[in-house]
């Protein structure tokens, strides 16, 4: 939806509209610098100072009417070849653009500005030129000054070809409030769509239901024939078994139609938030049009020659990161010819062509956004970078002698470093890395610096692509789910007893010989502890190397891809906690701040309020009752196993389907699995297969108990992996007893 701009004032529209154009403008002139007499450069750069002046005179801004003017005439004289745009015109255009950008502002530039550059561009423009000067435009009457601009010799675009771009890719300007609601309400129809599948799972398990209450019937029947019963029962026995075939008949049929709802609304869901979602992502190169100019304007300050190559122009990125990287991008360039470009006849002497080379290049590599900024110059003196470490003190002599190449170029990304003994207005004050650096750690990142000497330098940085989506490690604490960014997670860690030290009332264990303190997150997040019923502890390792920490969970779920939901503001900053989300059954579930929650432990360690975490329960030489898990989607049939094998002493578990078995059997400890075949989301042959090419379950007793009592479904069950195959047909309390005793043995108290 576009933006409705009858309620923005002219201003603000003028000044959208300098943007653009100026980005237009200078784009045009940089490119000029190298070909100054490229036609649709110069087209385009005449088309813009156009536009501007025509907007500039609407809104009534006189002093952009005579700068876009006076530019306007220059590129027509170098469209007619009468003039030719070398590097002292293009400064001025140059300087025009940046009056130009400032007419709009609360800097607006002064009289003596204009009259500066119009003298100064006069010399460039056409000799019979009509010199656009203030004094002129304020002695003619607006409605004079119209009419005598209407034959200027302005060559427009043909308008065929501008329609025809405007219908096959028109471009609107659209609100980030807009797109981040757009967003919202995408994520919750996907989330609504997702939750006609349980829907469908219920009407599927009333389907096997009954299917059963039919088989009970049947098997009714069969009992009563050497009967004599009235006709009255037998009628109602008839019709009975007539009225289960319609209401099974129906039943499969709006489920058919059911599930085809649900895969169309589904996938209907998925593209509309994949289109909002692609709604937030920009191409690199609406972020990087200044930054040309910016290379250029530098080295010629600094008596140097450069220019910069961007690669990777079309390369989506979010649009919160692109914003967030406008300043590091231009403080890495600036260093780039600051301390890399040499001058021309050092570069000549080195064998180099004079003009140095910066690149900036964007593209997705492994699910990341990878940006490079590298240049061609002289390279990081390592040496001087060690001795200014030693100078500062950050390390000793002997420990800065044996820092690699990779630890010494580190040191440059800290607050403050520099390698410059006196501040220019360039550098000297150790802040552009630094800048770079904090970027990379809000959006948890990573960076890192290539240098070869005489060769040039080169900033690898590794962000995220989108801010709108995180991967996440959802985790259960207190009882209720919580998600950890996995960018942030170090790894996860299942510990027993036995691996866990205790040393003055402080729980640590030890991994790759750093002791690493144990902290129970139900503590940190205020929440309560529920002990989990296994034989280890599930732990998250966070932090960075130097404050890494061990946090308790009860149990981990799994790794979900999350829409980030921004909180409401008016609850403020909430402890430890960043945003919300979604989870696919419309659960809402909290994204952790790790860095907060971070700052929340130290602050408990400081104060002696950590509590001693609970370690895994201690087990006695007895060994403990075996515990089965009972797979099925039919409640009759879950309830009677679990009661019968509870009766005989077993710790039963039970699960609604194949996927949530497999979910139970990576989360907890089981000594027999007995499952079901046709389960929706996972049927039991797959869930065996995948128990088999599991190395952790793979010598896990399996029975299956199945309707299916044909000796191809056994043979498919056996081959699958299964140890044991029971006919529900020919089920008895005793047999399915007999086969759990066969396999794991008697329970024991």
């Amino acid at each position: 939806m576009a933006e409705d701009y009858s309620q923005i004032p002219l201003l603000d529209l003028f000044k959208l509209e300098l943007d653009t154009q100026g980005k237009a403008l200078s784009e045009g002139l940089i490119a000029l610098e190298h070909q100054p007499e490229a036609a649709d450069r110069l087209e385009a750069c005449m088309r813009a100072a156009h536009s501007i002046k025509g907007a500039a005179r609407i809104v009534g801004v006189q002093a952009g009417v005579d700068i876009a003017h006076a530019m306007e005439d220059c590129f027509v004289a170098a469209q007619s070849g009468r003039r030719q745009l070398g590097v002292a015109e293009i400064d001025t255009l140059l300087d025009g653009v940046d009056l130009l950008l400032r007419t709009a502002g609360d800097a607006a530039p002064r009289s003596d500005e204009i009259a500066a550059f119009l003298a100064a561009l006069n010399g460039i423009a056409r000799p019979d030129a009509t010199p656009a000067s203030p004094a002129i435009h304020a002695s003619v009457p607006a409605s004079l000054e119209a009419s005598q601009e209407l034959p200027e010799p302005v060559v427009l675009p043909d308008p065929q070809p501008e329609t025809e771009r405007d219908d096959s890719g028109r471009v609107l300007r659209v609100s980030a409030t807009t797109l981040d609601r757009m967003l919202g309400l995408s994520g919750e129809a996907l989330t609504t769509a997702q939750g006609l599948q349980p829907v469908s799972q219920t009407l599927l398990r009333l389907k096997h239901q009954q299917t059963e209450l039919r088989l009970s019937l049947e098997a009714l029947q069969e009992a009563l024939q050497p009967l004599s019963i009235d006709e009255r029962a037998q009628l109602a026995l008839d019709a009975s078994s007539r009225l289960i075939d319609n209401c099974q008949s129906q039943l499969t049929e709006q489920l058919a139609v059911l599930e085809r709802l649900e895969r169309r609304s589904a996938n209907l869901a998925r593209q509309l938030y994949d289109e909002a979602h692609s709604c937030r992502m920009r191409p690199f190169s609406d972020g990087t049009t200044a930054y040309p100019r910016l290379v250029r304007d530098v080295a010629r300050s600094l008596g140097k020659s450069a220019r910069l190559q961007v690669l990777g122009n079309a390369t989506q990125i979010d649009r919160d990161i692109l914003e967030q990287l406008d300043a590091p991008l231009g403080h890495l360039l600036r260093n780039a010819v600051d301390h890399g470009i040499e001058t021309p006849a050092e570069r000549v002497a080195a064998g180099k062509p004079p003009e140095g080379v910066c690149r900036l290049e964007a593209r997705h590599q492994g699910g990341r956004l990878r940006l490079t900024v590298s240049d061609d110059g002289r390279g990081i003196d390592l040496d001087a970078v060690r001795a200014r470490v030693v100078e500062r003190h950050l390390a000793s002599p002997d420990t800065a002698a044996q820092l690699s190449e990779r630890e010494l170029l580190d040191f440059l990304l800290l607050p403050g470093f520099s390698l410059r003994n006196t501040v220019t207005d360039l550098s000297g004050r150790g802040v552009g890395l630094d800048v770079v650096h904090e970027l990379v750690r809000r959006v948890h990142g990573s960076v890192r610096i290539h240098s070869s000497p005489g060769r040039g330098t080169r900033f690898e940085l590794q962000l995220p692509i989108t801010l709108s989506t995180v991967r996440s490690l959802l985790v259960e604490i207190g009882g209720e789910p919580y998600a950890f960014p996995l960018a942030q997670v170090d790894r996860t860690l299942e510990l027993d007893d036995a691996q866990i030290e205790r040393l003055e009332g402080k729980h640590h264990f030890l991994l790759d010989g750093q002791v690493i303190g144990l902290v129970e997150a139900s503590q940190v997040l205020g929440l309560p502890s529920r002990a989990a019923a296994k034989d280890s502890l599930s732990v998250l390792l966070i932090g960075p190397p130097e404050q890494r920490v061990g946090l308790i969970v009860e149990r981990f779920v799994g790794e979900r891809l999350l829409v980030v939901q921004p909180l409401d503001a008016r609850l403020g900053k909430i402890r430890d906690i960043s945003a919300g989300a979604l989870l696919d059954d419309g659960s809402p579930v909290l994204i952790v701040d790790i860095d907060d929650l971070l700052r929340s432990v130290e602050k408990l360690i400081h104060a002696g309020a950590l509590t001693t975490p609970q370690a895994a329960p201690h087990r006695d030489n007895a060994a403990p009752r075996q515990r089965v898990l009972v797979v099925d989607d039919s409640l009759t049939v879950r309830e009677l196993e679990r009661k019968l094998l509870q009766s005989r002493g077993y710790e039963v578990v039970v699960a609604v389907d194949g996927m949530d078995g497999w979910n139970a059997l990576r989360a907890e400890r089981f000594d027999l699995v007995v499952t079901d075949i046709d389960m929706p989301r996972l049927d039991g042959i797959e869930l065996v297969e995948r128990i088999r090419q599991n190395p952790t379950l793979a010598e896990l007793p399996v029975m299956i108990v199945s309707y299916k009592d044909r000796e191809e479904d056994r043979i498919r069950g056996l081959n699958a992996g299964a140890d044991h195959y029971l006919a529900k047909g020919s089920f008895h309390d005793e047999t399915l007893l007999q086969a759990v005793r066969d396999l794991i043995g008697e329970a024991r108290a």
